[in-house]
């Protein structure tokens, strides 16, 4: 080791710019940020949504419809996929929210609806939220029981 291969330790040193710290630096002065305007000033961040004061397009477009606060949604699962669940052998005669939640079928907050595509094979007591009446039909000739909660 001699002085000209010395080097300071890995992280020890900043080399970033080393902004409006006087004309000598070549970087004083304005600062990089150019003459006026909004984004010469301290303190200042572009709005969501800003064009440079032409009106924005979330404000030129009119609303528009209708959003009921009380609207319930349900997570849909489907009779073929329970099937599929209980062909891979993940479910075997009760289908609860616990199971469900297990297999990622739904989270435990969430309300469920079981709905008609596909053919059930097998035996089910299901417990859930709602029921389609072709789901419910299906469930009930296959054998099982749809309980709702």
């Amino acid at each position: 080791m001699s002085l000209h291969n010395l080097k300071p330790a890995a992280g020890s040193t900043k080399n970033g710019k080393r902004i409006a710290r006087g004309e000598g630096s070549g970087k004083g002065g304005t600062s990089t940020r150019g003459h006026k305007g909004a984004k010469s000033r301290s303190g200042y961040s572009r709005k969501i949504g800003f064009e440079g004061g032409q009106m924005p397009l979330q404000r030129r477009v009119p609303k528009f419809g209708f959003t009921n606060i009380n609207r319930k949604e349900y997570v849909g699962i489907n009779l073929d996929k329970l099937q599929e669940l209980v062909d891979n052998g993940r479910i075997t005669d009760t289908v609860t929210m616990d199971v469900l939640v297990e297999n990622r079928l739904a989270r435990k907050n969430e309300l469920v609806k079981i709905l008609g595509r596909g053919e059930l094979k097998a035996k089910l007591n299901i417990t859930v939220h709602k029921f389609t009446a072709t789901a419910k039909a299906a469930i009930e000739a296959a054998g099982g029981e749809a309980v709702t909660l």
